[in-house]
């Protein structure tokens, strides 16, 4: 028998309950899909956030070639201008991507595989937003204070980024990695 296309399965191994999930139904009271759905959310509310940003960005970005000034910039801050607003369009893509991913599996129980992919998704996003935010900032500092000098502060702009978007949550990770 088949429901809207769906045929039923059998849980795979891999569906099983995992140690997560028996810390989750022990601590919170909640099933593996419970979970699923809580995670689902979770990872849309950052994306949220990470969205406005990266759509503030892309349309300053969008609106620049169009700027008398754009004609006076060099052929390297043109190049920077163009690696910035590819950038930041991937990093839309990525970002936007699980409502995608969403609406094409929707209602084909693969929640798990979305929670997945929408979390690869969210991380790769930021890290293209990090990337677009830098060239950004390379071309707007070129133009101000002249490519040697923007180099250093973009070098440390985007140390900056990786120190408070990466490294301090992996720091974080590995550190309470036996608390489990």
């Amino acid at each position: 028998m088949t429901v809207n296309e769906i045929e039923p399965t059998r849980p795979l191994l891999d569906e099983l309950p995992d140690a997560h999930d028996q810390w989750n139904f022990s601590v919170r009271h909640e099933t593996p899909t419970q979970r699923l759905d809580r995670n689902y959310a979770e990872i849309l509310q950052e994306v949220r956030v990470a969205q406005t940003g990266v759509q503030l960005l892309l349309a300053f970005l969008l609106t620049v070639a169009f700027t008398p000034r754009f004609a006076t910039l060099t052929e390297f801050e043109r190049r920077v201008y163009v690696a910035a607003l590819v950038l930041g369009a991937a990093a839309t893509a990525l970002l936007i991507a699980p409502a995608a991913f969403h609406r094409l599996v929707y209602q084909r129980r693969l929640k798990r595989q979305l929670v997945e992919a929408s979390s690869r998704f969210a991380l790769c996003g930021l890290t293209l937003l990090m990337l677009s935010i830098g060239s950004a900032l390379l071309l707007i500092l070129s133009v101000t204070l002249g490519p040697a000098l923007a180099a250093w502060f973009t070098a440390g702009a985007l140390g900056w980024f990786s120190l408070w978007w990466f490294v301090v949550p992996m720091w974080s990770r590995v550190r309470n990695s036996g608390t489990r």
